[in-house]
């Protein structure tokens, strides 16, 4: 693997345009439809190196331009195959796009469609959540371009909806992301149905040792172009951690967006759950609030993301694997509510903020049982994390106390009323009792034959003639077990 060894322009100088690049004048105008002269860092160093044909490992931070740093090139090499004809057999797939979830997916193919409309090339995206047909009828009637996640290739695949045999370029794009999520075994399955003469790009974030495998085994002689340190954040984020207790931390998102004025923000928790349960306890607190999670339904997140991006949602409360990938233009916020269990991602999720030049905001909730999560990502940055205490104005309506029971006693009494705690509590009135005939009878002694209780009245003799059963045992006097009289 070489590194890319362009000479770094002086910190003055203008940024690159578009315009010095060999690219089709469609391609161009698209670019400029887009609003876009000058490249970004990446774009201006990975362009020319994909357009000379070479393999290419790109670090890259997400919200630098890195989706256009190869899409763009990608449709330029392309170009020769273009074809107005309407055969699906003029159309083969010549570039395949993969990436790990379906946000990042979508947001690809919106680009490569942007960057593509003046020509004929065509495009299209396959991943889960939603029904195959569709897709399948698109697939059918010939893409240049597939945009896919692995799984739903992987079924398009087997079900043989499309032919990968004429597959000129291979973009991996977050690929330590599709490795945290395990699919390095899809990867795998899904490369050996591609020619071995072929074109690979892969970008990351982060270069961890199984990414570099990743790449040897399947990328020939890459050039390595990176434009910022290995696992480095964005200069234009501003990052701050506070102590903040896990019951506290829901007042303190809502104090902080009071007090900074943020008018809309993303919330990262680390599970489905908890995504899910934040998400009701912000509408509650009147904050209108979605959550994105991958529990959710693809037409779910999807309107979820939408709605966001129109401004009719204040927070989105989202899972890392669901968050990956969302470009959202000028997010002035993240809260990092829990701190992420893999250190890379806490460079993901403020990613998310500060794109593209712009300035952003990450705030980290530390509590006292983050000790070794925080470690992590000190020594991904290489740098001691600055913990601040954070101050909890409550602002939550308070119960008010009870007003102390006023003393009994007479308000024209002028002199000095004694303590209360002195005073015993006045008894309650006492009820007269109800009047019942039975207890009101008098006295009436009781008749001859009913002056001895029951239970010590001798037994009536039997009838003559009425002896026992032989099968009742005769009953023992009392007093001649205890040695008195029989008789």
């Amino acid at each position: 693997m070489q590194a890319e060894n362009t000479p770094e322009a002086p910190v003055d100088a203008p940024p690159a345009r578009f315009s010095t690049l060999p690219l089709d004048a469609k391609l161009l105008r698209a670019v400029a439809d887009a609003g876009y002269e000058t490249m970004t860092p990446i774009q201006a160093k990975a362009i020319p190196v994909v357009l000379a044909g070479r393999d290419v490992m790109g670090a890259a931070q997400t919200g630098t331009g890195k989706t256009a740093a190869f899409s763009i090139p990608l449709l330029q090499k392309m170009m020769r195959h273009e074809s107005a004809s309407v055969s699906p057999a003029r159309h083969p797939v010549r570039a395949l796009v993969l990436a790990p979830t379906r946000e990042l997916a979508d947001q690809v193919a919106n680009n490569v469609k942007t960057y593509a409309k003046h020509t004929q090339l065509r495009s299209t995206v396959v991943f889960g959540g939603i029904d195959m047909k569709p897709q399948t009828l698109e697939l059918k009637k010939g893409v240049e371009v597939l945009i896919a996640t692995p799984g739903r290739l992987l079924d398009h695949i087997e079900a043989k909806n499309c032919n990968l045999s004429q597959v000129e370029y291979v973009v991996l794009d977050e690929a330590d992301r599709m490795l945290d999520i395990g699919f390095l075994p899809d990867l795998q399955r899904i490369l050996s149905y591609l020619p071995k003469t072929r074109q690979t790009l892969l970008f990351s974030a982060t270069f961890s040792p199984e990414i570099k495998k990743l790449a040897q085994s399947y990328l020939q002689d890459p050039l390595l172009v990176e434009v910022a340190r290995p696992n480095a954040t964005a200069s234009t984020v501003e990052q701050r951690f506070y102590r903040v207790e896990e019951d506290d931390k829901r007042a303190a998102v809502r104090q902080i967006l009071r007090e900074r004025g943020i008018t809309q923000s993303i919330v990262f928790v680390n599970s489905k759950l908890g995504a899910a349960r934040l998400a009701r306890a912000f509408e509650r607190d009147g904050l209108r609030t979605n959550a994105l999670h991958g529990d959710k339904s693809q037409d779910e997140r999807l309107k979820a993301l939408a709605a966001f991006k129109a401004g009719e949602v204040d927070l989105l409360v989202a899972t890392d694997v669901a968050a990956r990938g969302l470009d959202i233009a000028d997010l002035p916020a993240v809260f990092n509510y829990d701190i992420p269990f893999h250190a890379e991602d806490y460079i993901h999720r403020i990613g998310r903020t500060g794109r593209a030049g712009a300035s952003g905001l990450a705030f980290t909730f530390v509590d006292r049982d983050d000790g070794r999560l925080t470690g992590e990502i000190e020594k991904l940055l290489k740098k001691k994390l600055d913990v601040e205490p954070y101050e909890l104005r409550d602002d939550r309506p308070r119960r008010s106390a009870p007003p102390p029971r006023a003393r009994e006693t007479d308000f024209n009494d002028e002199r000095p009323a004694a303590p209360l705690r002195s005073s015993p509590p006045s008894a309650p009135p006492r009820r007269a009792p109800a009047s019942d005939p039975f207890f009101d009878r008098p006295y009436e002694p009781p008749a001859e034959d009913q002056a001895t209780a029951a239970w010590d009245r001798a037994p009536a003799p039997a009838a003559a003639g009425n002896s026992l059963s032989r099968f009742i045992k005769p009953r023992r006097r009392i007093a001649a077990l205890l040695g008195g009289s029989k008789g």
